[in-house]
């Protein structure tokens, strides 16, 4: 089974999630930029920032970067990248306590991390290090469960094989556990994604998620021959697409 320690579930899983996780298209930062201000000089607290995903592409357009992130092989993984600049700040902290000073952050971003928060201590910790007005952007890459038949497919293999699968998707945030969490109206906005993986970029995309069991582990390998069968009948050239929907939810916590 994986950690129950949230903060440690990827530990074994890094080069995995570095290489095959979604990004983040372009218009959701172009959704940051053009309406909510985000820019050269912004600070940005990136929580639960992983191996930099989220991170990378507010560093290339000059936002100043503090990369929470309190699991230490995915933070390496992140300051092995941006470690040089001098708008990115990797921290050892987690989402309950960053150590940033009260006062400091013009928004906070949790990028496919927030279904792991204590959200009560999320939430005072977030109003604490917002500047007035700041706002909290709460993003994931929803895959498709469904549409074609390589999703529906897919997502058969994770019902049968997956351990925990059910119970920490982050689909179990729901909008009455959003509307806790903000004070007042939230925003959310949706943006398209897609990915396309040969067999073994498939393999490594199941492999990075913590409920997929490892090597040695119950179910593995039986997975891994239910995965190619999938790849199988379903690639087109070689090919097959995983679609996403980026669901951005926007809101105040103070």
């Amino acid at each position: 089974m994986p950690s129950a320690d949230p903060t440690q579930r990827f530990s074994d899983r890094v080069n995995n999630y570095e290489a095959y996780r979604p990004r983040y298209p372009d218009a959701f930062f172009t959704f940051l930029e053009a309406e909510l201000g985000i820019g050269p000089a912004t600070v940005v607290a990136d929580v639960g920032s992983g191996t930099g995903i989220s991170a990378g592409p507010l560093v290339e357009r000059g936002v100043v970067v503090h990369a929470i992130e309190p699991n230490g092989p995915m933070r390496a993984a992140a300051e092995a990248k941006y470690a040089n600049r001098p708008n990115f700040h990797s921290l050892s902290a987690t989402a309950e306590a960053t150590g940033l000073p009260d006062d400091s952050v013009d928004l906070v971003l949790a990028a496919q991390a927030f279904h792991w928060f204590d959200k009560p201590r999320a939430r005072a910790e977030f109003a604490r290090i917002l500047r007035p007005g700041g706002r909290v952007v709460l993003v994931w890459n929803e895959r498709k469960l469904a549409g074609t038949p390589f999703l529906a497919a897919y997502e058969n293999l994770l019902l049968t094989y997956a351990t925990d699968y059910t119970k920490i998707r982050h689909e179990l945030v729901t909008e009455d556990v959003l509307a806790a969490f903000f004070a007042g109206p939230f925003e959310t906005r949706v943006f398209a994604n897609v990915q396309e993986f040969d067999c073994a970029g498939l393999e490594g995309r199941l492999l990075s998620s913590s409920y997929a069991p490892a090597a040695g582990q119950a179910g593995h390998d039986e997975m891994l021959i239910e995965l190619r069968r999938i790849f199988d009948a379903h690639q087109q050239g070689g090919r097959v697409r995983v679609e996403y929907d980026t669901r951005a939810r926007v809101g105040r916590v103070k």
